[in-house]
């Protein structure tokens, strides 16, 4: 299994982001290694807040619509001991400037020994877990 993060629904989604041609790249790794794939319902509030503000709200509906209608992902949520645990990781990466989300993820991923993300944020290899590998095609 494989943990989607934000920058990688955006760099799909905003053929204006910096990770565009990474990001379809690292889509078509993951689904022609037919890899198991999840996020979680906050990467999913950043994903589908962010590109509205970008966009337009209509736009990041759709997104929304499709995500939430893909039976290629699960959606994990966190309990109240995840995000306890997520304090802790704020704590930890104090100094790196860790977002709640990440660090929520950090636990999720942790509690479902998810090893790996796909992601472009540095922060996920600073806690421990490895990073998609993808180059532009």
């Amino acid at each position: 299994m494989i943990f989607v993060d934000t920058g990688a629904f955006l760099g799909r989604y905003l053929p204006d982001d910096q990770h565009h041609g990474a990001a379809l790249a690292g889509w078509a790794q993951l689904a022609e290694e037919e890899w198991p794939i999840c996020t979680s319902n906050l990467v999913l509030s950043e994903t589908i807040t962010l590109p509205a503000r970008r966009t337009d709200y209509r736009f990041a509906a759709e997104r929304a619509r499709v995500i939430h209608a893909s039976s290629a992902l699960r959606i994990l949520r966190s309990t109240l001991e995840e995000e306890r645990a997520a304090i802790d990781w704020l704590e930890k990466f104090a100094d790196q400037k860790v977002s709640f989300t990440d660090a929520v993820s950090f636990a999720l991923m942790r509690r479902h020994r998810i090893a790996r993300a796909f992601t472009f944020d540095r922060h996920f290899e600073l806690a421990g877990f490895k990073s998609l590998k993808c180059s532009e095609a």
